[in-house]
């Protein structure tokens, strides 16, 4: 199930693949995300959305079951990225659905869970996000945190406690790095990466034009 683990002696009789699968979302995933990430006035189709399972690396090299929604139009190559990343024991911590988070972008964050779909529109406007399409990505974001200049000079950081990551020549663990694998397979699949914006920095955000 999403979130176990699975024993290395296991993988090595019955190998990996079953675990990378991209299906249709069914009525069991649906019923989880009905009112969280799929909210009463979403405007995405379902059919729209896919359901990716599929195995990922600690930092510790542990195998877990992961989960992701996404929309349609790049959910197989996505799916074919983190199986390279699997491959290559590129750490993930966490990659379950926001709907175990009630939807709450913050507690996801903070719990460094990778995820994409939440419908949701930009604040002060009637726009979709990007995540809200599910176009969006975001991986280990604990690590690699979003930070904001506002208006007034203020910075903004998100998740709360995180900005002792925003010194992206320290070495910590699930750092994302211009040129590092994870980099190079999304900017692959032509997502932009949050961490070449100006004003503005997430680190954590691939996403489609």
């Amino acid at each position: 199930m999403p979130g176990d683990t699975v024993p290395e002696q296991w993988l090595a009789t019955t190998g990996a693949d079953r675990f990378f699968t991209v299906s249709e979302i069914s009525d069991s995933v649906f019923a989880v995300m009905e009112g969280r990430t799929f909210k009463e006035d979403c405007t995405v189709p379902r059919d729209s959305l896919m359901y990716l399972t599929c195995l990922h690396r600690t930092a510790d090299s542990t195998a877990v079951v992961g989960e992701m929604v996404i929309h349609r139009s790049v959910a197989p190559a996505v799916l074919e990225i983190f199986r390279k990343l699997y491959d290559a024991c590129y750490p993930i911590e966490k990659m379950r659905l926001m709907d175990n988070y009630d939807a709450d972008d913050d507690a996801s964050m903070l719990d460094n869970n990778s995820s994409a779909f939440n419908f949701r529109r930009i604040s002060r406007t009637s726009l979709i996000s990007k995540h809200g399409m599910g176009r969006a990505v975001d991986i280990n974001p604990l690590y690699n945190p979003n930070y904001k200049v506002m208006r007034d000079s203020t910075v903004l950081i998100k998740p709360e406690g995180s900005g002792k990551y925003l010194n992206r020549s320290a070495d910590f663990p699930y750092k994302i790095v211009r040129g590092d694998l994870c980099w190079r397979l999304f900017k692959e699949l032509g997502f932009n990466w949050g961490g070449d914006w100006g004003n503005s920095k997430d680190y954590q955000h691939f996403e489609l034009p």
